[in-house]
């Protein structure tokens, strides 16, 4: 997390514990990490051995769900729930929704909205809409489904999560919102008090009571276990959840997670501003990094550290050993003459290793976390997060929602404009603030409270698994890293017990990139929370659709995803397979191969 600001949050220091940038310091993280595990099908690993004598105290084990059956659908649009207005209700035939090519069982879709209102702010209508799926063959669980980007529009509540079964598929009752605003709404709805604070925490917290009461009127009971997932913004409603809401869920799967969503949005117009700084063409900042010139600096971090891991494979899974490793100004070629991809201006060196190692003010005080190098910066979204998405989404988040006060609308003429000529000395420090009838600073709506204090979810049972890919370009997995470091201390070296963290080398933001990104993650939470049964390792694989993954791969290629800070290292047979790596703790300079 950035040291930048002391604002507070939850009673603990904002710079309690200092990002990975500057280097990446990701080997103080080695503390105790486990030896490998054989790991059982689909990816769930074999129970956890019991605590040794001397060793952290057992926590408690919740009780494994039990199904039942779906005795009312079409009555539900009589559902009594304060301040809930119920607008559709029907019966989804078997097959008529599939996900991963798999057809969908029976269900009853429910759609609604709650706590509708007149802004005396703006004089529109808010609600917070909602839909849920009921499967008639019901596990007797609840997952919230947290979708991503500025929210304002109800995905189908189908809880897809990469790769594996979605939770309405697994027999999950599921629930999907809007977070309280529509999309004609977005981006301004951040000026107005109310709808940001239900972007930011109090939707899911509105809707959690009302979902378990709902299912109760559709199943004569209400779940035994509620599980909370979502990918990007998504992840961070879920990593708020385990801080806010820990009483409520019983396990939380947080994908690419940007819970420093705010401090992540500013760095994205610094970054804009840098990219301007060697861009050929001003209004088109991927011209400052092509993606010939990507390319190159991905062989030749390949080239320093592919084979770390013992094999050369395309991937670089000792991600820590790499940032120590690889240089941009020793290992890409400068160029003498002209840029024509196969090497990099001494500026384009500059502007590139500043960025990787994370923004920060003219005086060097630091605003987000570092990046780490990984090959996979290649991929087309990492582009677009990098040049793109500062004009087209973070300006707008920035200006109307992070902000406080807010900006005035007249910046949407301009918001090329607005990102290229924000002062970060200045401007940034508005994230903490407040002002009049802002009574939260985005840093307090947006982010976890004490986020690395999860001790409500360790105590009662909980568990959380969050993943993130090592080639995300908007949040820096170095700051996931730095989050499970400090709460990993601040529990003595024991935070495996409740929370656990996965890297996936070479992915990009949330899934895609030359990586093994299909994973069966909310099986394996399931498994922990339900059976005790701790994830030592996710098993992942391509995805065959995925058009970033090189052709020299196979396509039933696997990884061994491991328990960060371990990372995966070859042992020997199938090089395409996950049996043939290892999960162990990465020792700098040391060649696996040669065992």
């Amino acid at each position: 997390m950035s040291r930048f600001f002391d604002g507070t949050r939850g009673g603990s220091p904002r710079n309690a514990h200092a990002p990975h940038a500057r280097g990446r310091h990701r080997m103080s993280a080695l503390v105790g990490a486990a030896a490998a595990s054989v790991v059982l099908t689909l990816g769930l690993a074999m129970p956890a051995a019991a605590a040794p004598p001397g060793g952290p105290s057992p926590l408690p084990q919740l009780s494994a769900a039990q199904p039942g059956t779906l005795k009312a659908c079409e009555s539900l649009v009589d559902f009594a729930f304060p301040s809930t207005k119920i607008t559709q209700v029907s019966r989804v035939a078997a097959g008529t929704v599939s996900n991963g090519g798999q057809p969908i069982g029976e269900h009853c879709l429910v759609r609604g909205t709650m706590n509708e209102r007149v802004s005396t702010f703006d004089g529109q209508t808010y609600a917070i809409g909602f839909e849920m799926r009921l499967p008639s063959a019901w596990a007797g669980r609840f997952l919230y489904q947290g979708n991503g980007g500025l929210d304002g529009s109800v995905a189908p509540a189908l809880g897809a999560t990469r790769g594996g079964e979605s939770g309405l598929q697994m027999g999950f009752a599921v629930i999907s919102s809007d977070a309280g605003h529509n999309g004609s709404q977005n981006p301004l709805f951040g000026r107005e008090p109310q709808a940001r604070l239900d972007y930011g925490y109090q939707a899911v917290g509105t809707l959690t009571p009302m979902a378990k009461a709902l299912i109760t009127d559709a199943y004569g009971r209400g779940p035994d276990r509620s599980y909370i997932t979502g990918g990007s913004n998504g992840g961070r409603h879920t990593m708020v959840a385990a801080a806010r809401y820990a009483d409520q869920y019983d396990g939380f799967l947080a994908i690419s997670p940007g819970f420093n969503l705010p401090q992540a949005a500013v760095a994205q117009l610094w970054g804009a501003q840098q990219w301007a700084r060697v861009a050929t063409t001003p209004a088109d900042l991927s011209t400052a990094f092509t993606p010939t010139e990507r390319t190159l600096v991905a062989q030749a971090i390949l080239a320093r550290c592919d084979g770390l891991d013992g094999l050369a494979d395309g991937m670089v899974q000792n991600s820590a050993t790499c940032q120590q490793a690889f240089s941009i100004k020793r290992d890409v070629p400068r160029c003498t003459g002209e840029r024509n991809g196969t090497c990099l201006t001494k500026e384009q060196q500059a502007v590139i290793g500043e960025i990787f190692a994370g923004a920060h003010t003219s005086n060097n005080k630091e605003i987000y976390s570092s990046f780490p190098f990984d090959p996979g910066l290649t991929q087309s979204g990492w582009a677009g997060w990098k040049f793109g998405s500062p004009i087209t989404r973070d300006a707008p988040a920035v200006g109307f929602i992070f902000t406080t006060p807010p900006a005035d609308p007249s910046i949407l003429a301009d918001l090329q404009g607005y990102a290229l000529g924000f002062d970060v000395d200045t401007e940034a420090a508005k994230i903490y603030a407040t002002s009049g009838i802002y009574t939260e600073s985005s840093m307090s709506f947006m982010t976890p409270p004490d986020p690395t204090h999860l001790d409500t979810l360790r105590d009662r049972g909980a568990k959380m698994i969050v993943i993130h890919g090592a080639s995300d370009g908007v949040f820096s997995p170095d700051d996931t890293a730095a989050w499970f470091d400090e709460l990993d201390r601040n529990n003595r070296g024991n935070a495996e017990q409740f929370a656990r963290y996965f890297e996936v080398p070479g992915m990009g933001h949330v899934a895609g990139g030359p990586a093994t990104d299909q994973h069966h993650g909310l099986a394996a939470l399931v498994d922990w929370v339900e059976q005790g049964s701790a994830p030592d390792q996710l098993i992942a694989s391509v995805n065959p659709a995925n058009p970033e993954v090189p052709a020299t791969w196979s396509p039933t290629r696997t990884r061994p995803l491991c328990v960060y800070p371990q990372v995966a290292q070859y042992v020997s047979g199938d090089p395409e397979s996950a049996s043939s790596f290892a999960c162990e703790r990465p020792r700098p300079g040391l060649a696996y191969g040669a065992r």
